[in-house]
């Protein structure tokens, strides 16, 4: 018999959630401050809600300090690339935070699974990507790693639920539908590519996924926790007076092109 999973109640949720984002945004001043470079891969099955935690991390932030990075199918040109070059040309620089919507590990997922690289671009994979994380590290970049695991019954779930309502079909591609039927063979490539990846220097963190909401928190949390930082915000700002605009004149608001106002405050 399935255990039946215990939600967290919105309430102690959300108000969890808020007092981490506005650690967050204590952290994403220290990286300014600071001077730091961080590198968040977030990686894991289709529907394992890895966007869900993207989208409230960088709720509050500064998307000029902390951005996404979510790569499209690498283009024919890119194909012919050094594998990680079009990855590198995504890296922060001092002072930002770059989170990797999947990312590198590609080629030993998707790629490896549905065929789409060869058997020795995926040995070479295996035998590069250590190597290349530990100088990412070297370089002084922070790397931290994020696999959200979901069970098969959960993803069904929420593939149903893609299905069902029309605003979150875009999320189901044919390649997430593919998944689907090779869940084994997924698993499989997962393992290979911790017993390869999972090192010293940037080990693999697993989020257990099957209740979004605790997943969303348990990562934030962890996040905050791996990296240390100082509470830099600013002090309270008293806004200056206005300096009124001796002999302006506004111009006539028929000169303008406004937006039909459909929907009117209501008096």
């Amino acid at each position: 018999m399935k255990t039946k999973i215990k939600r967290i109640k919105k309430s102690i949720y959300e108000k969890e959630l808020f007092r981490m984002q506005l650690e967050l945004v204590k952290l994403q001043e220290w990286v300014k401050e600071s001077g730091l470079k961080v590198v968040v891969v977030f990686e894991g099955r289709d529907a394992a809600g890895k966007g869900g935690v993207i989208k409230r991390i960088t709720q509050h932030l500064s998307p000029r300090i902390c951005r996404v990075v979510a790569l499209p199918a690498p283009t024919e040109r890119e194909k012919t690339q050094w594998y990680f070059q079009r990855y590198t040309a995504h890296l922060p620089a001092a002072g930002e935070i770059v989170l990797f919507d999947r990312s590198w590990y590609n080629r030993a997922g998707v790629e490896r699974v549905m065929g789409f690289c060869t058997d020795g671009d995926y040995r070479e994979f295996m035998r590069s990507c250590p190597e290349f994380e530990r100088m990412l590290v070297r370089s002084g970049i922070t790397l931290i790693k994020y696999w959200f695991s979901v069970s098969d019954e959960e993803q069904e779930k929420r593939f149903m639920s893609r299905l069902e309502e029309p605003h979150k079909r875009w999320k189901l591609s044919p390649m997430d539908l593919e998944s689907r039927t090779r869940w084994v063979e997924y698993s499989r490539a997962k393992d290979r590519m911790f017993a390869h990846t999972d090192i010293k220097q940037a080990p693999w963190f697993v989020v257990n996924s099957d209740d979004k909401r605790k997943a969303r928190l348990n990562c934030i949390r962890h996040l905050l926790e791996m990296i240390p930082y100082d509470d830099l915000t600013p002090e309270p700002i008293e806004l200056p007076a206005r300096i009124e605009g001796i002999g302006y004149v506004r111009p006539p608001m028929s000169d303008q092109t406004f937006v039909p106002e459909v929907y009117r405050r209501e008096d």
